[in-house]
């Protein structure tokens, strides 16, 4: 094949054999405790507004 640049699957020869390219690491944050800036009214809020 021609092509004016490499192909997305092309991995150059290494002495270590043909691999693939490094990708990010997945890293998990910490759980952060946060309460809900807002929440939809429970059926006995809304009951109580619209009854």
């Amino acid at each position: 094949m021609n092509l004016d640049e490499a192909c997305p699957t092309y991995r150059p020869d290494h002495p270590d054999g043909l691999r693939p390219p490094s990708q990010m690491r997945f890293v998990f944050r910490q759980e952060r405790r946060r309460q809900a800036a807002w929440a939809f009214p429970s059926a006995e809020e809304q009951a109580a507004l619209h009854g």
